[in-house]
């Protein structure tokens, strides 16, 4: 398991993003050099958690719980079997472009060591949005991204340090639950009453959906699987 590409994205005008001032960093390219990976601080204040890497709309994108977002070569070669075209690494404004690794299959709370440092710890699977879409340029993507239910994840940074191209993935922890990146993109999608189950993450989870997930049991009075 490996890291193919570290790729980061500069601020970029474009007509298809609701950020007020019309920018974005979703083109993300992939860097010649080490990236320093470090916590960039919360949501709304932090931006990304890569060096070097354009955050524009802070209300629904980076911090701490969005600080690295990652997605498996095998994903993107299957979208282009899919799509007809060619989608280079970072295509979907990832940070980190893997080998070998199931990322939409990783369990929340698991840990990746990246190289000889960093640590990341897998929190949530990635949500489209109308940005993702204008980038692409695909039409009905957010529904045709949600239906495969394969976002990619992101990561929150455990311990800081340096990445690079060609950079070693191990999987260092894995949690003792069955809560899938996809799982958890299913629950707080398109199949809500999924998301009892994914409480069994805990605070491994993205702080917004752990909000969302209590919220709906608490409202539904729907069981917590243990």
């Amino acid at each position: 398991m490996e890291l193919l590409s570290v790729n980061l994205g500069r601020p970029k005008p474009v007509p298809y993003t609701g950020q007020p001032e019309g920018l974005t960093g979703i083109d993300k390219r992939p860097a010649d050099g080490p990236v320093r990976v470090s916590a960039p601080g919360p949501k709304g204040v932090g931006g990304s958690g890569m060096a070097g890497d354009a955050v524009c709309e802070t209300r629904h994108h980076g911090g701490d719980d969005q600080a690295v977002y990652a997605v498996a070569r095998e994903d993107l070669d299957e979208w282009e079997r899919t799509l007809g075209r060619t989608l280079p690494d970072g295509s979907f404004g990832e940070n980190l472009t893997t080998l070998g690794v199931d990322v939409s299959g990783a369990l929340i709370g698991e840990r990746w060591a990246v190289g000889p440092d960093v640590v990341l710890e897998v929190t949530s699977g990635r949500i489209p949005c109308r940005t993702f879409q204008g980038h692409l340029g695909e039409k009905g993507w957010v529904r045709r991204f949600t239906e495969r239910a394969a976002p990619g994840a992101y990561l929150r940074v455990i311990s800081p340090g340096e990445v690079r191209a060609g950079d070693a993935v191990r999987i260092v922890h894995r949690p003792d639950h069955d809560v899938t990146v996809a799982l958890q993109f299913r629950a707080v999608t398109t199949e809500r009453e999924l998301l009892p189950r994914v409480l069994a993450a805990g605070d491994a989870l993205h702080a917004e959906v752990l909000r969302t997930a209590r919220e709906y049991v608490e409202k539904s009075g729907a069981a917590v699987e243990a």
